[in-house]
């Protein structure tokens, strides 16, 4: 190694910032994270800088630079902009004895600044030497993924607590009582937000002075996968994969999701092949409260969002009735990934000013959705599995008065390499999709501006709803 990293002791001490640029204004964001003293070296000072000074969080040091300028200073950041003056400051500071980083000029740094992940107490450097500073923020980025946004709290109530451990448990009972807490039930339940529930499991086992054996109850959570595409997935979403112990998987989740998850964790397939044997709700059900029971971090992975047309409520119910916790892990919906794909928004001011989510298959011994019903000026449908209803859906909607030029859009397997879109209007909707070999997944999008005229009114429907001749009036 040519540098060696090292952590600074910064409370009380102060750290001085040379120029008045934007590069400046980023290290005095940097250092204010820390309990420094903070001193600007520069004429004149931006807003958001001077508004430091106001608040007293920083002191401005306009004088002339000399070597009592940087006496006595932990560290020095310089960024005029100038490359003379910074290599002018630079001598001043190192004449100071002062340990000095001048922006974009390795050949000046006694320091670097490494990428940081930040979950204070807990914090992360990583430095490539200067070499590859996009390579740092890359692996930040991935570091970013595997600490959960609440670990340094964790870490505190590990520091608050650490004299009552010394006391209370004994010396042999101590490492298997820290593991306990940060790899066990204690780190997932304090992950998922629930703190309280974390630290009185931390404390039933500091009155029995040693780490139970049996980790308890488990937990489920109900992931959305997104629209396919792993780089989509939420940070809790990687989260809760890294924390299972068993991950129930549907059908469409990529693969290259479940790569994110601990490499120890099973995997169980529990999806609906076309063609072949399906797995029963009930039966999916049965097994993730089983694996639950046991103590396990159990995730139920599903791809879109858990909440739309998953079937979510009925694995929520259940798993409530069985006294067992449980979660939802909101993912990117289909709908929200089609749009992206085709480079628009869902909703337009003036055009489209409502968004409907709808599911073109109903629930097997029920009628169809009634797609019309929902059509209305203003309104863009976002309709999930409906490519084989795609003749009814159709029929419906012109029979409803709604006008054969309507602008449809459909996206199959969205965010995926497999991705393809199809444009067409209403009118030729079903022959357009059926001739493009287009089948699920795929999200269709009807668009209905509000200058479309819809003629002629059908018949109002019996559940009550206005015809769309009627609203467009």
């Amino acid at each position: 190694m040519k540098t060696f990293p090292m952590f600074l002791q910064m409370a009380g001490r102060e750290v001085v910032i040379a120029g008045g640029g934007e590069q400046a204004a980023q290290k005095a964001r940097l250092i204010l994270k820390t309990e420094a003293r903070l001193r600007f070296l520069a004429d004149t000072l931006d807003p958001e800088r001077a508004g430091l000074v106001a608040a007293g969080h920083a002191v401005h040091d306009h004088a002339d630079p000399t070597v009592e300028s940087f006496a006595g200073a932990a560290l020095v950041f310089i960024a005029t902009g100038d490359h003379d003056h910074d290599a002018a400051l630079h001598g001043l500071a190192r004449k100071a004895g002062c340990v000095v980083n001048v922006v974009d000029r390795p050949d000046l740094c006694d320091a670097v600044t490494p990428s940081l992940v930040d979950r204070d107490p807990v914090v992360v450097a990583i430095g490539t030497e200067g070499n590859a500073p996009v390579l740092a923020r890359q692996i930040k980025t991935q570091i970013e993924l595997m600490l959960e946004p609440n670990l340094g709290a964790l870490a505190e109530l590990a520091g608050r607590l650490r004299p009552t451990v010394n006391k209370t448990v004994a010396r042999r009972h101590k490492r298997p009582f820290w593991e306990w807490m940060f790899s066990g039930v204690v780190r997932s339940t304090h992950a998922r937000g629930a703190e309280r529930e974390a630290a009185r499991l931390v404390k039933e086992a500091l009155d029995a002075g040693h780490a139970p054996e049996d980790s308890g109850t488990g937990h489920i959570a109900l992931v959305g996968a997104g629209p396919g595409a792993r780089d989509l997935l939420t940070l809790r979403a990687v989260q809760r994969l890294q924390q299972a112990d068993v991950i129930f998987y549907d059908r469409l989740v990529d693969p290259e999701v479940l790569e994110l998850a601990r490499r120890d964790a099973r995997r169980i397939h529990v999806g609906k092949t076309p063609g072949a044997g399906d797995w029963p709700q009930e039966r999916i059900t049965a097994l993730v409260l089983a694996e639950a029971r046991k103590g396990k971090q159990v995730v139920r992975l599903k791809s879109g969002d858990p909440s739309l047309f998953a079937r979510a409520e009925e694995e929520l119910r259940a798993a409530r009735e069985a006294g067992l916790p449980v979660e939802i892990v909101p993912g990117i919906t289909a709908a929200s990934a089609a749009a992206a794909s085709l480079g628009r928004a869902l909703t337009e001011r003036g055009s489209s000013d409502h968004v409907v989510l709808a599911t073109g298959t109903a629930r097997d011994g029920c009628g169809a959705p009634d797609i019309a019903a929902l059509a209305r000026p203003g309104a863009t449908l976002a309709l999930y599995m409906a490519t084989r209803q795609a003749g009814r859906i159709r029929a419906d909607l012109l029979a409803a008065g709604w006008p054969p030029r309507s602008c449809v859009e459909v996206v199959a397997s969205a965010s995926t390499p497999n991705e393809r879109i199809l444009r067409c209007d209403l009118g030729s909707m079903d022959r357009a999709i059926l001739d493009a070999g287009i089948v699920n997944p795929a999200v269709i999008l009807v668009r209905f501006d509000h200058a479309a005229i819809a003629r002629p009114a059908p018949k109002d429907r019996q559940h009550g709803i206005a015809s769309v001749a009627q609203v467009a009036r």
